[in-house]
């Protein structure tokens, strides 16, 4: 059965009891209503970087596009451009926290943009043990509402359990003084590009905020990930295109508008060149 297509991808705020930018709470999906069931299986994003300890049960979810079967314990880090939806679950409990960019450590911040995207992680029992006892803890101080420094305790107990689950991430990644030259550059064009790709296409553009030649950041990014620096933009854009297709009812026009092109057929055509198919295709092609 398909979703209800609505006119832009819905944004689920963090709940707001618990200080400006700043939530944590432990669920129990069987203790969930319908309008909260009915909210966690439409796709939609966050609106902070979220993150979710799944310490009972099993849970289906797709984020852009990708089928995931997660099993306790297990942690996933959303970043809040992803869409995502639950397809099924049994058995869950959940802790999640979520924290806006203005809460969030700068250093944490970088870290997380440089992860993104993440896929979940089954985690080891002593892993699990620290980050759930952790969890506790953060949940206890958001009882202490009558404390003079309630939102303080809550952000930084929040930024606590985000560089917990970000080192672990990190430490399936290369490690970053083994990134090479090229590694670098890619990893800075990657961070700029998810910044930018609505306003710029041009990769000489990225070269210039990067202070290095065009030809230079087409060699790093393609001796890094295979691919051409324009290649990447593209394949970033029409990423969009497809989120906004499949989740939103804006026409093919108001999309192109919105990703940055006034000229509406040659976006048609690069939809077309990217992915094989007219974007009116692919819309109808996920209607099935």
């Amino acid at each position: 059965m398909t979703a209800k297509k609505i006119k832009s991808i819905p944004v689920n705020s963090m709940g707001t009891d618990f200080g400006e930018g700043v939530a944590i709470e432990k669920i129990s999906f069987q203790d969930f209503g319908t309008v909260e069931i009915e909210k966690a299986t439409q796709s939609h994003r966050e609106d902070s970087h979220s993150f979710f300890l799944l310490e009972e049960g099993s849970v289906s979810i797709e984020i852009d596009f990708q089928e995931y079967t997660i099993k306790s314990p297990s942690i996933i880090y959303m970043h809040p451009n992803q869409v995502h939806r639950i397809l099924a679950f049994d058995n869950v409990t959940v802790s999640s926290w979520s924290i806006s960019n203005e809460n969030l450590n700068p250093v944490y911040l970088t870290l997380l943009e440089d992860i993104t995207p993440t896929k979940p992680l089954l985690l080891e029992k002593e892993t699990f043990s620290v980050i759930s006892e952790a969890v506790a803890l953060s949940i206890k101080f958001t009882e202490q509402k009558k404390n003079k420094l309630y939102h303080s305790l809550l952000k930084d107990s929040c930024n606590v359990l985000v560089a917990l689950v970000a080192s672990h991430y990190v430490e399936q990644s290369t490690s970053t003084d083994k990134l090479s030259r090229f590694d670098s550059v890619t990893k800075a064009f990657k961070k700029l590009l998810e910044r930018n790709y609505t306003i710029t296409k041009r990769p000489a553009s990225y070269a210039e905020e990067l202070n290095i030649s065009t030809p230079y950041l087409n060699e790093c990014v393609r001796n890094t990930t295979g691919h051409s620096v324009s290649h990447h933009i593209q394949q970033r854009v029409v990423l969009e295109a497809k989120r906004l297709l499949f989740h939103s009812d804006k026409s093919v026009k108001e999309i192109a508008t919105e990703l940055g092109y006034d000229d509406y057929p040659y976006f048609s055509r690069l939809f077309t060149k990217v992915t094989g198919m007219t974007a009116l295709a692919f819309r109808n092609k996920n209607l099935d």
